[in-house]
């Protein structure tokens, strides 16, 4: 009888690569652990807003489970606004418009844990 059991992974910092986000201004992601290490539920992503950055509204296939890591910023989620900073958490449903904007001179970051699997980005009008 073989385990099926997905082995333990430490990916350290340095073997994390950022690139920057298509159509999001000033926003770069690296993915911190995902089914590409075995994951065999969820990935993990850290996202770097440079001040001064926006990502115009859009949704996804999936929900985003999302903790603020440093700094503060502006997340829109459907028709409201709302002010994060570090320690902050939040929960974007699959399927609603969701913005950014970081109108601070420092830069913000955040954790978001997302289901594997396939995610349909759509930018929107409004």
């Amino acid at each position: 009888m073989s385990d099926s059991r997905p082995k333990p992974v430490v990916k350290r910092s340095a073997d994390v690569e950022y690139e920057s986000v298509g159509a999001a201004d000033g926003m770069s992601k690296g993915v911190l652990i995902s089914d590409d290490d075995g994951a065999p539920n969820f990935a993990i992503r850290r996202f770097v807003l440079d001040a001064g950055a926006s990502v115009p509204k859009h949704t996804n296939e999936v929900e985003h489970e999302q903790y603020v890591l440093s700094g503060r910023y502006v997340v829109g989620i459907d028709d409201e606004e709302y002010d994060v900073e570090a320690g902050d958490s939040l929960l974007i449903p699959a399927g609603v418009v969701h913005w950014y904007r970081n109108e601070s001179d420092e830069e913000g970051s955040f954790l978001c844990a997302v289901p594997n699997g396939d995610d349909a980005i759509e930018l929107t009008d409004g």
